[in-house]
């Protein structure tokens, strides 16, 4: 019962935003041409909302509204200790709707209903974090000058107006790693979510509102990349532009931004190693923990996720045994819709990924790789609609690092398996990316896990364990991964400037010029 009235209340919301989910100085409107696109939901490919189709006239109203609102607004002024506070109402408000917008989540994104609830938690959380560190700091850094007669500190101040462009595997995390420091460190911005899941970041724009955030702080334009996003990349007057997204994208991003010599933060994606040596299977515990772990790596949300551990590099000793029992557990993957009973995993987020998706595994078949699992569209059932975007969790044996699927980021539900036969060989083809996101170690060894972890150019490392993060440690990449850190301090600093004040308390002639 309650779960039906959470698709109801999601509906309700979504009917809501017809059309008017452009957010500019506080103000709902369509978009100025009149555009719209429907919004599918991926488990059937039918259309379940409409959104506004913003363009560049749409975002540059959005950014000028931003720009007021930072340089005579009260917001970048406003003490941290008020900011914090709505922070925190933001999240409690998170908390009341998690139902529903985990719903949401789940229809306009294809995952389940479980994994749109965990996301809701997710963003109370980064929400909460940053309110907490904000408070938690003190006036500024006191630099020693030497001097009794000298006053010299270092302090943080907002960069600006905050340009926020958002991907669509997880579209109000991923917008809540932007918006809650942005907000925190006293910006204004202005967010263009994916236009393929933009519904959950319009939700939480109102929540901003209904939190007491003045008007104008917060924009919002959705509409495609190519136009909304290159917009605001390259426009004068944004201070900053933080992008999640493909590599392909993020270069267009960093070269828009350098015109205007505006900060640039990116987050690229990755093409992620989960190392698995022989003595981590030793025991009957551990093989079953490493090929459960190496399944949750690969598949979660059908692979589309950025720290995906789709490159499975495994102890050739221990090879045969753990591809096989990982293939058996992939090919028992419950798939369907995201809100049906006993669902695992969900749809690919449309056509398109799925086709890609396609592409890679034919490559990969015929470059020599063996199939050990999927490598297909799945049968309809009842939770599984023909029409929707559906592909099975797929297993590429005997891999190497000349194929397509193993170097390139596929984002979707396919797992290469690669072999080594000492530590070494193992941490070369780790490294062997031109990406360097996460990756992970598996060993009983407490020594070789450390030299790993310190080997491995990742920005994340897990050691006997893949995907957990904490929104106070830093989350980005090495490489191709981006550039910038989201999440803990350095996520915080990534939206302030920094600026010296020294004050010279006794002052008196210099004498330097004689005249």
């Amino acid at each position: 019962m309650a779960g039906q009235q959470a698709e109801q209340q999601a509906r309700q919301q979504a009917e809501q935003r017809v059309e008017q989910t452009i957010h500019v100085g506080g103000e709902w409107r369509a978009a100025l041409s009149g555009a719209t696109r429907e919004i599918l939901d991926p488990a059937d490919a039918e259309p379940f909302a409409v959104v506004a189709e913003g363009d560049e006239k749409d975002a540059d109203l959005a950014v000028a509204a931003a720009r007021r609102a930072f340089d005579e607004g009260p917001w970048p002024h406003t003490p941290v200790t008020e900011r914090a506070a709505l922070l925190r109402r933001v999240a409690s408000l998170l908390v009341r709707d998690r139902e529903a917008l985990g719903l949401l989540e789940s229809r306009d994104a294809g995952k389940t209903l479980e994994e749109g609830r965990v996301d809701i938690d997710c963003v109370a959380d980064a929400f909460r974090y940053f309110a907490d560190l904000v408070v938690g700091e003190g006036g500024g850094r006191v630099v020693d000058a030497g001097s009794a007669d000298v006053h010299s500190v270092v302090v943080h101040e907002p960069v600006g107006v905050c340009a926020l462009i958002t991907p669509w595997n997880y579209p109000l995390l991923q917008a809540s790693w932007k918006i809650a420091p942005a907000l925190a460190a006293g910006n204004t911005f202005v967010v263009k979510p994916s236009e393929i899941t933009p519904l959950t970041t319009v939700a939480l724009l109102r929540l901003l509102a209904e939190a007491g955030l003045p008007d104008g702080v917060a924009g919002l334009v959705t509409g495609p990349g190519h136009t909304v996003g290159a917009r605001l990349a390259e426009h004068p007057d944004v201070d900053l532009v933080s992008f999640t997204g493909g590599l392909a994208s993020g270069t267009k991003v960093a070269r828009a931004a350098a015109d205007t010599v505006k900060k640039v933060a990116l987050e690229l994606g990755g093409k992620n190693p989960n190392v698995v040596f022989a003595d981590a299977c030793a025991t009957e515990e551990g093989f079953d923990t490493a090929v459960d772990q190496a399944l949750n790596a690969a598949f979660i949300h059908s692979g589309q996720v950025c720290s995906a551990g789709s490159r499975l590099i495994v102890e050739e000793s221990v090879r045969e045994r753990f591809v096989a029992e990982l293939a058996r557990r992939a090919g028992a993957i419950r798939l369907g819709r995201g809100t049906g009973d006993g669902v695992e995993c969900g749809p690919l987020v449309s056509e398109a990924q799925r086709a890609k998706t396609e592409a890679y595994v034919a490559s990969a078949l015929a470059e020599g790789a063996v199939l050990r699992a999927g490598g297909k569209r799945p049968e309809p059932s009842e939770v599984r609609p023909a029409t929707g975007y559906f592909y099975e969790p797929t297993v590429l044996d005997q891999c190497h690092r000349g194929m397509r699927v193993v170097r390139e980021e596929v984002f979707g539900p396919v797992l290469t398996v690669e072999t080594f036969a000492t530590e070494d060989e193992a941490v070369a083809l780790a490294n062997d990316t031109e990406y360097g996101l996460a990756g992970a170690v598996w060993t009983t060894d407490a020594g070789r896990a450390r030299r790993v972890a310190g080997r491995l150019r990742h920005g994340t490392v897990w050691i006997n364990d893949f995907h957990p993060y904490l929104p106070q440690a830093e989350w980005g990449g090495f490489g191709r991964s981006g550039v910038g850190r989201e999440l803990g301090p350095a996520g915080l600093a990534e939206y302030r400037e920094s600026k010296h004040i020294y004050q010279n308390l006794a002052p008196k002639p210099v004498r330097w010029f004689t005249g």
